[in-house]
């Protein structure tokens, strides 16, 4: 009963931290302080309950993925909101929730590894495996199989200029001209779009330099799989485990 009262109380919060992400690519800090402060009743409770090895495990937990999120945000592949919505999820179930319901435990499968919030983590990367499907698929059916950087298919779509303000985008390109020409080269993280880019593209346009559409790749708001990665650990288990004993079984 406590562990589906915590996944009820871990809901708002990741929806909302979603609706944000979405709105702003920005979650507020407060929301994260509001929801720890909120989960105490739950950890002292498990504290006081469980004794001493709840409370290491409950380090471990929270230790452990800190971490991992820690070097995934020093190295530019995840967001402070992302990792923070991690680290409190550690702290309030450090382990599976367990829970009966429709003549089932949940999650259906055992994980390997019993932190939860490492579940998630893996979860929501697999999930976004369908972002770049989502896009080649988008790109296939409006440019055909004939575009003139196959691989940008699957990060990105082609935008026309005017389009460019006010979007969550950047430019998957840098560009400059030399010579009378115009030079795009692929740019590890995007070209962050503003007035002074869109001014240049316009100019360069408007020369018959470029074209009038420029790649561009959207930023995901990864709360989203992370959301989904939750309800996917809570009700299914750990994704990567069960893919890999797939993977051995087949063979």
């Amino acid at each position: 009963m406590l562990d589906l009262l915590k996944i009820l109380f871990c809901i708002p919060f990741l929806l909302y931290s979603c609706y944000s992400d979405i709105k702003t690519r920005r979650v507020t800090n407060k929301l994260w302080q509001v929801m720890l402060a909120g989960s105490a009743f739950f950890v002292l409770y498990d504290i006081l309950t469980k004794g001493t090895p709840y409370i290491i495990f409950l380090f471990l937990s929270a230790g452990s993925i800190f971490v991992l999120v820690y070097i995934l945000f020093q190295i530019g592949t995840f967001g402070g909101a992302d990792a923070k919505s991690l680290i409190v999820i550690s702290i309030i179930l450090p382990s599976y929730p367990v829970i009966q319901a429709f003549d089932n435990n949940f999650p259906l499968n055992k994980p390997l590894i019993e932190l939860f919030s490492f579940g998630i983590l893996g979860n929501a990367v697999l999930l976004t495996v369908v972002v770049p499907l989502g896009l080649a698929a988008y790109n296939i059916i409006k440019l055909g199989l004939k575009t003139d950087h196959p691989l940008y298919i699957f990060i990105g779509y082609k935008s026309s200029i005017s389009n460019l303000a006010n979007k969550h985008i950047k430019l998957i390109q840098s560009f400059e001209e030399e010579n009378g020409q115009v030079k795009f080269r692929f740019k590890r993280g995007g070209v962050e779009i503003n007035d002074e880019v869109i001014s240049e593209l316009k100019t360069l346009s408007n020369k018959g330099l470029i074209k009038d559409e420029v790649w561009v790749t959207p930023g995901l708001p990864f709360m989203i799989p992370i959301t989904l990665g939750f309800f996917v650990a809570v009700f299914y288990g750990d994704m990567i485990t069960e893919l890999t004993k797939y993977l051995i079984l087949i063979r």
